[in-house]
């Protein structure tokens, strides 16, 4: 595989490990206790808690694919209740519960895949990626169940700041972007209620992307549209491509064996279709 395609496929396997954070009852429950009620003012204060205590400006425009209303609904008021500090313990904490459920009977192959994964992360250059290096700023920890979990977020926090920018390039705003990929393979009831879009908005989006060929009239992805989508994808991984430029392939090939059990067993507590695009396996 050329780094581009490494850079995918390192993706796909590490990728259910930090979903977890999201899918799992453990990581809910986490910040339900804090009492951050309901998903979506954890999962914001989870996930922008690296930059510290932000409003929703930053947050809508890092995330990019959430409505700005959904966003400031839930910031700044959470750090009124947790810190950014605080909320980072909770999300790793409620991560590491349910990895230690998920992955129970596989605490070696756990250690060599924090191991291998952190090791090919290391030094990684986020020069353009807010997400990516405000996550990179907070370092590897020791323990191999939290090293597994933030190793898995910087890859894909680090890989997701590349996809914002090919969006932008496309010329895609949030919205369009999730509309555009329900006309293709993810359903929109799988990404609209997740990214907090009203109908619409959602509807706006639409006669945008059909005023520039990219939908039918029925919603699905024109051969144009589909043609976009391909091109964002190859140059999200094109972006994602530099960390996976020295590595021999052997050392890929060992990074991949040591992801693909624990990467199984996370995958279990993903549904699926999914907001995150991830295929079942």
């Amino acid at each position: 595989m050329d780094a581009a395609a490494t850079a995918r496929t390192v993706w796909r396997a590490a990728e259910p490990v930090h979903a977890v954070t999201y899918f799992a009852p453990e990581g809910r429950a986490v910040f339900e206790e804090a009492g951050l009620r309901g998903w979506w003012r954890g999962y914001f204060a989870g996930r922008s808690a690296p930059f510290g205590p932000v409003g929703p400006e930053l947050v809508t425009a890092a995330f990019f694919g959430f409505a700005p209303g959904t966003v400031a609904r839930a910031l700044p008021s959470v750090w009124e209740i947790v810190s950014p500090g605080r909320a980072l313990e909770l999300r790793r904490a409620g991560a590491r519960a349910a990895l230690r459920r998920l992955l129970a009977g596989l605490e070696a192959e756990t250690a060599r895949a924090a191991e291998l994964l952190g090791r090919h992360l290391e030094g990684l250059d986020c020069a353009g990626r807010a997400l990516g290096a405000a996550n990179a700023a907070l370092g590897l920890p020791v323990d191999p169940l939290d090293r597994l979990w933030h190793a898995a977020t910087l890859l894909r926090e680090h890989r997701g700041d590349g996809h914002v920018a090919a969006l932008v390039t496309a010329g895609l705003d949030g919205c369009e972007s999730l509309v555009l990929r329900s006309g293709i393979d993810v359903p929109r009831e799988a990404l609209q209620p997740f990214r907090g879009w009203t109908d619409e908005e959602w509807r706006a989006a639409a006669g945008r992307l059909a005023a520039r060929g990219l939908l039918d009239a029925d919603g699905r992805a024109t051969e144009e549209g589909r043609r976009l989508s391909a091109e964002v994808e190859a140059a999200t991984d094109l972006a994602a491509a530099r960390p996976w430029q020295g590595p021999a392939p052997e050392a890929v090939d060992e990074l991949l064996a040591a992801l693909a059990p624990v990467s199984r067993a996370c995958a279990a507590v993903l549904p699926h279709p999914n907001p995150i695009g991830l295929p079942r396996e």
